[in-house]
């Protein structure tokens, strides 16, 4: 049953590999990967990593890391990097994205941001992984393992000191690989994206932060993630989420210092596939850092 279910993820990882961004758990965190008009909107120099393992136990199950550095160099511009690595089955993707971002203040505390992104994608097939699952002698003669293609996206992000909602389609054009090689088709697909969230006050010293992330593709099911989160004394955050018709999450986050948070999410599958004894659902690990300068000092904490 074990190799079935390989098997199976093997396929999609081929045949329909790409058409969909990676996912994530902690996308209040990690927006830029997703939004290139969330570049410098926290008003510093920020760094952050993410790992994520879904489906731990599954071979070949998709795994996920992300490395982002923004910075205003500005009151209107924002610049930002971004590296996403994304392996499932004998196949890899990483990007490489720049990103510029213009922003213009709507209100004394509101700032509406426009932003665009230019890189490379690099897909990778390994052929002798994937031969010992299924035969396909003609990818393997012709040695055909990698792909690099570029790409582009953009994205509008508006948020105040409590609220936030954006939009973005991270990769707008749609490359084939593979499909004169093989009848294997791997295609990127326009992902099209709807963030917002907000921050209620509850007393002094709780505050809750409901968001939600939509994504759209062609050809899947609309996935929507609702969650919510209660920060205690502005260090402690625990919170819960609900993938439709696919998972629960827990998540929780610990701000070490001000610049410095660290957060934890897990997800449990509801779907057939969760319920596998050799499925031990999905985590994530996140580490954001955050230089601040002398004249930042009395900015308000954001939470987003």
């Amino acid at each position: 049953m074990k190799k079935i279910y390989l098997i199976v993820v093997l396929f999609v990882g081929l045949v329909s590999y790409a058409q969909q961004d990676a996912q994530y758990t902690q996308y209040m965190y990690n927006t830029m990967s997703v939004n290139p008009a969330y570049a410098g909107s926290r008003g510093v120099f920020s760094l952050s990593a993410l790992h994520r393992s879904q489906w731990v136990g599954l071979d070949g199950a998709p795994e996920t890391q992300t490395f982002n550095v923004n910075a205003p160099v500005s009151d209107k511009i924002g610049l930002g990097l971004s590296v996403v690595n994304d392996k499932i089955g004998p196949t890899s993707e990483t990007f490489f994205d720049a990103m510029f971002s213009y922003s213009i203040e709507t209100s004394r505390n509101g700032k509406l941001s426009f932003g665009i992104k230019g890189g490379l994608n690099l897909l990778n097939i390994d052929f002798d992984h994937l031969s010992r699952y299924q035969n396909e002698p003609t990818m393997i003669e012709n040695n055909v393992n990698s792909k690099l293609s570029p790409n582009v996206g953009a994205g509008l992000y508006y948020h105040s000191d409590k609220f936030y909602v954006g939009m973005s389609v991270p990769n707008i054009l749609e490359t084939k690989y593979f499909d004169n090689e093989s009848f294997s088709v791997a295609q990127e697909k326009m992902n099209f994206y709807f963030i917002t969230g907000y921050v209620f006050d509850l007393s002094s010293s709780l505050k809750l932060k409901p968001a939600i992330l939509t994504k759209l593709v062609s050809g899947a099911p609309l996935q929507v993630d609702v969650s919510a989160n209660f920060t205690f004394n502005e260090k402690f955050t625990l919170g819960a989420a609900y993938r439709l018709d696919a998972a629960w999450s827990a998540l929780a986050g610990f701000n070490i210092n001000r610049g410095t948070m660290l957060g934890f999410a897990y997800d449990k599958e509801i779907t057939e596939l969760g319920n596998t004894s050799f499925n031990n659902g999905s985590f994530e690990i996140l580490l954001r850092f955050e230089l601040f300068n002398r004249y930042q000092k009395l900015l308000p904490p954001r939470y987003f």
